[in-house]
């Protein structure tokens, strides 16, 4: 069984797979991942773990007697051949979405779109190559960054919107609600012009609003992050 850990810039995630099935996952603030870690592995038969952080925290993982432990980074084995011009730059969560792409969709071109603190856009075409993509804010840097750099707009949290705002309120909601999902769409539709039968992904935090509002057909996959890390640490287990 393998132990699959997400560090993002807000909370961690922990899963464990046994084989390409996911058997728990759960969330974690950074402050409780060592006991977290500790009941997983207590609970599971764990083998294997691998360990991915876009941050400098990083939790000792060393301790446990893993026969394998994958710390991911731009040096690790990867399932697709990375075309990113400074590999050494891209964000591990982007390199297991695209590590994802590439075991599940095989031949494929897939577009990946993971909503959470940032939007990132990765694209991995049908010769198992990573191009790259993009990087734009999230909704709660949308939100926050209207508060923080006006002198009067308020902080506000995601809610329904309608697209004629008739106050303040409603108009920071249209603003942004209505231009986070008209971005996506235009990025999606942008990418299908220019590759036919594209595979289009959605996973992150958003996945469930944004699913129900794009025209797009799409693929809402929450866990697609942990089943890529899962992917990675199953092929350097093969290697």
């Amino acid at each position: 069984m393998n132990l699959i850990i997400d560090i993002g810039n807000t909370r961690t995630k922990l899963a464990v797979f046994k084989g390409d099935e996911l058997l728990n996952s759960l969330v974690s603030d950074h402050v409780d991942i060592e006991s977290n870690i500790e009941k997983l592995y207590n609970t599971y038969q764990l083998k294997n773990c691998i360990l991915a952080s876009v941050t400098k925290f990083s939790p000792n993982i060393d301790k446990y007697k893993f026969n394998i432990i994958v710390k991911l980074s731009h040096q690790t084995k990867v399932p697709f051949i990375n075309n990113y011009k400074t590999p050494s730059t891209l964000g591990v969560d982007r390199v297991a979405l695209a590590s994802a792409a590439a075991y599940q969709y095989p031949n494929n071109n897939v577009l990946i779109i993971d909503s959470g603190t940032c939007i990132t856009y990765d694209f991995i075409n049908n010769k198992n190559e990573y191009l790259g993509g993009a990087i734009s804010p999230g909704l709660h840097l949308r939100y926050k960054s209207l508060h923080e750099f006006t002198s009067k707009l308020p902080l506000l949290e995601q809610a329904e919107y309608k697209l004629i705002g008739n106050d303040t309120n409603s108009s920071i909601h249209s603003g942004v609600l209505n231009g986070f999902v008209q971005e996506i769409d235009g990025v999606i539709s942008q990418y299908q012009q220019k590759y036919p039968n594209l595979t289009v992904v959605l996973t992150g935090g958003d996945t469930n609003f944004l699913a129900k509002k794009l025209k797009s057909s799409i693929f809402a996959i929450p866990s697609f992050l942990l089943e890529g890390l899962n992917s990675i640490l199953i092929y350097n287990l093969n290697e």
